[in-house]
């Protein structure tokens, strides 16, 4: 359930910055009525820390499968381990931003880092930003501790935002400042990085505001054992998993197929610790003797189900692939 800190999936868009924890400073500002500049220990204790169990995945998690149905040049082949789930440990954002008196107009919370990425054009620090009704919701944190322990530089150290529910884009790592606005961040990682265009959009036209802008988590789920390619006997086999659905929504159900969706066998769900986390899951189903494809799909609590094919979900940046994962055995 928990992901150990040396496997947990790494992901950023500049060179890694070396900060010392003693000079760290956080500075909150904008539209509030008393701005804050804190340090490490000022943070930690002004504020009581909370600790919230939750599931981090990159917006381009299962790419590959997209990749495999049509290319998608320049992008990482991620598969379906860009989805990390760890015990964080913080101060709750919506305690730093009440201190601060934040103005009845504010529509966003704007983070910002010190990593510089080159895909940027002028190359800027990465940034982002979510609606103020998620930062003020009490699991969005400001973590300084992963899995009980310091958080380290790799994972955004000595401070970075947890936003659970959300694409990992937007639990900033490394935070430097926070800015209350009436806007979203014109950062291009808000702006132009991490949207979901149409299928025919040119990315080399695209302009910033483009496409939608990704936020909370789509429902997804994926078919960790057996392996794609495995050779098994035929006859019954253990299926398992995991399923993911993002912002407040819960996994509810998980089907399982070896016919291609002519009959489903319901797989048993494992305790879910916090509405944050994955969802494990497993199923017996009887694989016949050939080549079988095993596919899956995830319901969640709203009854939204996963959608069936990668060819719909299919977008040139690659992200959101949520369609049914699939893995092919040859049972003998």
């Amino acid at each position: 359930m928990i992901t150990p800190v040396e496997v947990f999936y790494g992901r950023n868009h500049g060179a890694m910055p070396e900060i010392d924890p003693r000079a760290w400073r956080l500075r909150v500002g904008g539209m509030v009525e008393q701005t804050l500049e804190l340090s490490l220990a000022e943070l930690q204790q002004r504020f009581a820390p909370v600790e919230v169990t939750a599931t981090l995945q990159c917006a381009g998690n299962r790419r590959a499968g997209l990749m495999a149905y049509r290319d998608i040049p320049g992008q990482h082949p991620w598969g379906a381990g860009a989805t990390s789930t760890a015990r964080w440990r913080g101060a709750p954002l919506t305690d730093v931003l009440a201190a601060c008196g934040l103005d009845p107009h504010v529509t966003d919370i704007a983070f910002d880092a010190p990593d510089v990425a080159s895909e940027a054009d002028p190359p800027q620090p990465f940034g982002g930003s979510i609606p103020v009704d998620k930062a003020i919701a009490p699991e969005v944190l400001l973590a300084w501790e992963m899995n009980g322990e310091a958080l380290p530089t790799a994972h955004g150290g000595p401070v970075r935002v947890v936003v659970p529910g959300y694409i990992g884009a937007r639990s900033v790592k490394w935070i430097g400042r926070i800015t209350a606005q009436d806007h979203p961040s014109d950062n291009f990682f808000q702006q132009g990085a991490y949207r979901l265009l149409p299928a025919d959009a040119d990315t080399a036209r695209t302009r910033p505001g483009d496409g939608v802008a990704l936020g909370p988590v789509a429902l997804d789920s994926e078919i960790l054992a057996p392996d794609d390619g495995d050779e098994l006997p035929a006859g019954t086999t253990r299926v398992a998993g995991y399923a993911f659905a993002g912002d407040d929504r819960t996994v509810v159900r998980v089907d399982v197929t070896t016919d291609g969706g002519g009959t489903w066998v319901q797989a048993e769900l494992d305790a879910q610790p916090t509405p944050w986390t994955w969802r494990f899951w497993h199923a017996r189903v009887d694989v016949p003797p050939g080549r079988v494809e095993i596919m899956a799909r995830a319901w969640d609590s709203t009854a939204a189900v996963q959608p069936e094919h990668a060819a719909t979900v299919w977008n040139p940046k690659g992200y959101v692939n949520n369609s049914w994962p699939s893995v092919t055995v040859t049972a003998s």
